[in-house]
């Protein structure tokens, strides 16, 4: 395992029986202490070291499990003092467990635990239930455990169990589950219990642990055909999702089937080349035996023996190479102690000083750290080889061990020891003011332990050693950063980013750096927006720094881990990363697994941010790729993009996606060749297919991304016109003017930006305008395919567009409009305007009557009028959209053709305020014109105009206007301007307004000359229902209601059936408009309910099912009316008319669709529910 690296299997108890080592022999009693041993036998290192000689420790060279010095004891022991000789506890304790006599064991540790002298060897050794999944099947002699550095028995990963796993330690929030693990106390209180009943302490399991195993155990059931249990399985655990791994809320990979953790958890014994257990300096007595074991036969035992030992000899390579490593280790270790003892003795500067040399530097770090632990008090330490560093064993396992720290501890270190002579391999040792006293070191010693200090744990390892390299430091940050991270706030982890990126960076271990990436990515569950910016500009730094190789070897994996991740910030993350990284990553990856990447994300992902993300990264993407063979992919993503149903997707596909795919179209030469003529041929089969029903939301995507690849066209018209080699900056560009071209959707848009710069563009701008106005376009391939090919193919397409559907009129003139002022006014005048005036002549041959098909019928004459004429709004281009609308309405009305065209330019051209003006211009034209037909057609299109128009204009212009054409002398356009003065009563507030409108509706209505005039009344009626329910309430009450009544009365008297059947058509109409609306009890019983009486006479005749309806509104009426006489107080009477007069309509429209129905269902239509 590399150093620095987190291992979930181990536990940090070899740092807490470090901190304890003092603890047992402080708490000794005298009696334990034999007669004449010194007190150095009974020292913390007479007591640990001996344990730590009679157990082997771990050893990370490949096929060692583990080498046993016997006899090191003895010499730890000896050279501690002279005398009896007796082994401590902990020695015992150590012999126990080395011979496997478990129960002896125990119950020394339940012993120790009642008189209070815990034993940190025991403790651990029995809290590990790992330590007792082995016990079965292996005699004591040959089965030696594999012991950490404190002792401890370690679990290995193939003996690992869901039990042991820490899972919250790797959690998305750090929580280390704190409240879910059993105090340390009250484990201690309970072992004896837990141990006599079984031989695995039974701990509670945890959540994680659950949702684990229940996913385990699902996957298992489901394999073997158990589909009902798994079902039943599913039921009860309907809190977890079992078809996603990462629902179980760990950030580990899914583990093995149950299956397979069953095959791995027995004792199965290892391969040779995996473990091999190797006995050094064993005597003949100590070597397992197994005599009943039979003998296997000469041939079948020379092949495994040989097998055997070349294993060993393979194994024997390596020891003699590690030894080599090892001695040399040793030799450094005994200068730097040989110099660490000059400088504690005598002050560091004084002995440089008097042997005229400077110390000698200590070991070469060689990517770790320089531990200031390492310089302890060695005045206790003889000269001569007593005290030398003899190559102990278990100094010579401490590298393999622990290699981030090599440790050489004295018994009487203390931590201020540790921490108090700190040096650096590239500075001078620095000088401390000796006090001018003569207290004994010794007394200074146990005077500074009062100094709550600790560099025995973990962190106080690390604290107490100082950096000496760049290296080094990188190294700490590995190592600390897994611990650290979790332990950080959510909301300030994004502090860390710096440091886990520089360590990724500059830390050599490649697993370790893939550790940390992870963590980048993982560092916040569910990253905010500046989290996410923090996160993705330390990647682009971290992709600048290390080059393309590390980028795709490292951080293109840690994208690819995250892309189905549920939470969608984190899928944003991945998202926005890809585009990020572009610029840093090789070619061959970016046309490749990014764009496949992003292109899977596109299709699959739900949330719209996401996929918003994706489209601009693919916009970049486009920006770097350079394969012309991924064209075809691009254009499909981007159509794909183009149709997304997320409004947010569409637009980043205008914004980045487009402009980007049109710069790589442009410079593979396929813009004017494939991409444009591509979206043309779409938009005309979608008009050729929906003659019946468009489909305007395609057609809106198609046209809106033809407009976004506008400003591409024209830069690529600019560039490759005659004068490309003469656009040359020569003195100060001439000024473009703010309002040259449209503002540009985005930055990418923007002609500066595509061509250069705007000083670029002014001097293609200036070359443009003079060759076409005075040079032509004569070899200039670009903009004669605009001119020759895509401009007739778009009027062709303008043709085929139904004129009723405004959104599409609407599409097309914003597009021609953007059109004509990107390229220009001289190219608008000179190309444009004539193809369209060509086949808009304006002439009456030019309007089929009969069929009405003429080409001023169709949509091309609205999108003319808006799209090109109104492009520019100079005094002559005013002059000419006038007279061309002037124009269509006379040759219109004069060939008594449709108005839909002039509708539509006319509501086109309303909706802008700046052009309201110049349409009462056009509209008084036709007020004045000779022709009854103008005028009609002038009166018909002013109520069109009303509805946009402020109302001072209405009071100077329109009225007049309306009132002059309603004392005409042809009764055919007084008639016209009726639906003109309703909508005026419908939308104007002012109350002179109002009331001159309404006097000249009174004067249709009462003038005897109008009595007679079927077409009149029958506008009337129509006028007043359609603006009744809208208008003030005063105006209907007063006016509508009466003039509906008379209406009413006079049809019943009409003798022509025809007639008093379109009369009574309209006021039923009329009157089911107006009973949505609230009426008072006088105007319904005085007005309303007769009204509708007179008419129920008229349709007795002519309309059976229109009687039967009206018999029913009338007795709702009445009922209404009833109710309200009896109703409670003043105060609830208007809330309760309302409610019966919606009640009432909610009915009436609902019976209203019922009028097809058969006769006889007729009669119940309004029947009120029993």
């Amino acid at each position: 395992m590399a150093a620095g690296s987190v291992n979930p299997f181990l536990s940090d108890s070899d740092e807490e029986a470090e901190r304890r080592t003092d603890g047992p022999d402080k708490r000794r009693s005298p009696g334990d202490v034999a007669p004449g041993l010194g007190i150095g036998a009974l020292s913390p290192h007479t007591d640990s070291e001996p344990g730590a000689s009679l157990l082997s420790s771990s050893r990370t060279s490949p096929g060692v499990e583990s080498v046993s010095v016997p006899g090191a004891a003895a010499a730890a022991v000896s050279a501690g003092g002279s005398g009896e000789t007796r082994l401590s506890v902990d020695a015992i304790a150590a012999q126990l467990l080395r011979d496997q006599y478990i129960l002896t064991a125990l119950e020394l540790h339940t012993e120790l635990l009642e008189a209070g002298r815990e034993l940190p060897r025991l403790r651990d050794y029995f809290s590990n239930p790992g330590n007792f999944e082995r016990q079965s099947g292996t005699p004591p002699a040959c089965k030696e455990p594999v012991l950490g550095p404190a002792g401890q028995l370690n679990r290995t990963g193939s003996i690992s169990t869901l039990d042991s796993l820490d899972f919250a330690r790797y959690s998305d929030d750090g929580n280390r589950e704190s409240d879910e693990r059993v105090a340390e106390s009250d484990v201690r209180m309970q072992e004896r219990k837990n141990f006599k009943s079984s031989p695995e302490i039974q701990e509670p399991i945890r959540p994680l642990e659950k949702r684990a195993l229940n996913f385990l155990v699902n996957e298992y059931l489901l394999k073997n055909n158990y589909k009902l249990s798994s079902i039943t399985f599913s039921d009860e655990n309907d809190d977890q999702d079992f078809e996603l791994w990462d629902d179980v809320g760990l950030n580990i990979p899914k583990p093995p089937d149950l299956l397979h953790l069953y095959r791995n958890c027995g004792a199965s014994p290892p391969s040779p080349r995996d473990t091999v257990d190797v006995g050094v300096g064993v005597e003949a007595g100590e070597l397992p035996s197994s005599p009943g074991t039979p003998q296997p036969s000469m041939n079948t035992e020379l092949p495994q023996q040989a097998a055997v030992v070349q294993e060993l000899e393979y194994q024997i390579s390596l020891l003699n190479s590690e030894k080599k490593s090892l001695l040399e280790k040793i030799k450094k270790l005994e200068s730097d102690m040989r110099f660490l003892k000059e400088s504690i003795s005598v002050p560091p500067l004084v002995t440089a000083a008097k042997s005229g040399r400077l110390p000698d530097p200590g070991p070469q770090d060689n990517g770790q750290y320089l531990d200031i632990r390492r310089s302890t008090d060695q005045d206790d330490v003889p000269d001569g080889p007593a005290g030398d560093i003899s190559p102990d064993p278990d100094l010579q396992e401490a590298p393999a061990v622990r290699p981030q720290a090599t440790h050489l501890t004295t018994p009487q270190t203390s931590p201020h020891t540790k921490l108090k002579c700190q040096t650096s391999q590239s500075k001078a040792p620095v000088e401390f003011d000796q006090p001018n006293r003569k207290l004994s070191a010794a007394f200074h010693q146990a005077l500074l332990s009062f100094c709550p200090m600790s560099a025995d744990s973990r962190l106080g390892s690390e604290v107490s050693r100082i950096a000496d390299s760049a290296e080094s430091v990188t190294l700490m940050l590995g190592r600390c950063l897994p611990h650290i991270v979790p332990n950080v706030l959510l909301a300030k982890r994004e502090e860390l980013i710096p440091l886990i990126l520089c360590t990724a960076c500059l830390h050599p271990e490649p697993k370790e750096r893939d550790q940390l990436l992870h963590i980048l990515f993982n560092l916040i569950k569910r990253p905010d927006d500046d989290q996410r910016q923090m996160i993705l500009t330390g990647c682009v730094a971290f992709a600048r720094h290390v080059g393309p190789t590390r980028v795709e070897a490292e951080l293109l994996p840690q994208c690819w881990e995250q892309i189905n991740h549920k939470y969608p910030e984190r899928r944003l993350l991945v998202a926005e990363s890809c585009g990020a990284l572009a610029p840093y990553l090789p070619k061959e990856i970016r046309s490749s697994l990014v764009l496949s990447m992003l292109q899977q994300m596109l299709a699959e992902d739900k949330a719209d941010m996401v996929r918003e993300a994706v489209v601009k990264s693919l916009g970049i993407i486009m920006g770097y790729i350079d394969d012309p063979d991924k064209y075809s992919q691009g254009l499909e993503l981007m159509l794909l993009s183009l149709g997304d149903p997320s409004e947010r997707v569409v637009n980043a596909t205008h914004q980045v996606f487009i402009p980007a795919f049109a710069a790589w179209a442009t410079e593979l030469g396929t813009l004017q060749s494939q991409l444009i003529p591509t979206l043309l041929s779409r938009i005309e089969k979608l008009l050729k297919d929906g003659e019946h029903t468009l489909d305007e939301h395609r057609l809106h995507t198609f046209l809106s991304a033809l407009q976004s690849l506008i400003p591409a066209l024209f830069a690529a018209v600019l560039q490759n016109g005659p004068f490309a080699d003469r656009a040359r900056l020569q003195g100060e560009a001439p000024p473009i003017e703010v309002t040259r071209f449209p503002r540009p959707a985005s930055p990418l848009q923007d002609l500066a930006t595509i061509v250069g710069s705007r000083e670029q563009l002014a001097i293609l701008l200036q070359l443009y305008d003079h060759q076409l106005g005075h040079e032509g376009t004569t070899g200039w391939d670009s903009l004669l395919w605009v001119v020759n090919q895509m401009l007739p193919q778009l009027i062709d397409i303008v043709s085929r567009i139904n004129i009723t559907s405004g959104t599409s009129v609407h599409e097309f003139s914003r597009f021609f409009w953007r059109l004509c002022r990107t390229f220009g006014k001289i190219f608008t005048n000179t190309k444009v305007k004539p193809q369209f005036q060509e086949i808009l002549r304006l002439s009456e041959e030019n309007v089929d009557t009969t069929t009405g098909n003429g080409i001023l019928t169709k949509a091309t004459v609205p999108i003319y009028a808006t799209g090109v004429l109104t492009c520019y709004n100079q005094e002559e281009d005013r002059k000419l959209l006038v007279g061309f609308l002037e124009d269509v309405m006379t040759t219109l009305s004069l060939s008594h053709a449709t108005l839909e065209s002039l509708k539509a330019s006319f509501v086109e051209l309303g909706a802008n305020p700046a052009f309201h003006e110049l349409l009462l211009t056009v509209l008084w034209y036709g007020v004045v014109h000779t022709s009854a037909l103008v005028r009609c057609t002038a009166a018909r299109m002013f109520e069109l105009l009303v509805k946009g128009v402020n109302e001072t204009l209405v009071a100077q212009r329109v009225v007049p206007a309306l009132i002059t054409l309603s004392s005409d002398p042809e009764i055919s356009v007084r008639i016209a301007t009726i639906p003109a003065f309703g909508t005026i009563m419908e939308t104007v507030t002012q109350r002179e307004l109002l009331e001159r409108v309404k006097m000249q509706l009174a004067s249709f209505l009462e003038d005897p000359q109008y009595q007679d005039q079927h077409s009149l009344h029958m506008e009337i009626i129509r006028t007043l229902g359609r603006v009744g329910p809208n208008a003030e309430p005063r105006f209907r009450d007063d006016f509508v209601l009466p003039h509906l009544h008379k209406l009413a009365l006079v049809n019943n008297m009409q003798t022509v059936e025809a007639k008093r059947l379109d009369i009574a058509t309209q006021l039923f109409e009329a009157y089911s408009a107006l009973s949505c609306c609230f009426i008072s009890d006088e105007l319904m019983v005085h007005h309303f309910i007769p009204g509708l009486r007179c008419l129920r006479s008229d349709m007795e005749q002519l309309s059976p099912e229109h009687e039967v309806i009206l018999s029913s509104m009338i007795k709702e009426c009445e009922q209404k009316v009833e109710n309200k006489s009896v109703q409670e107080p003043q105060g609830s009477a208007s809330i309760a008319a309302s409610l019966v007069g919606e009640d009432t309509r909610t009915k009436f429209l609902s019976k209203m669709g019922q009028l097809t129905t058969s006769g006889a269902m007729l009669a119940n239509v309004f029947q009120r529910k029993k």
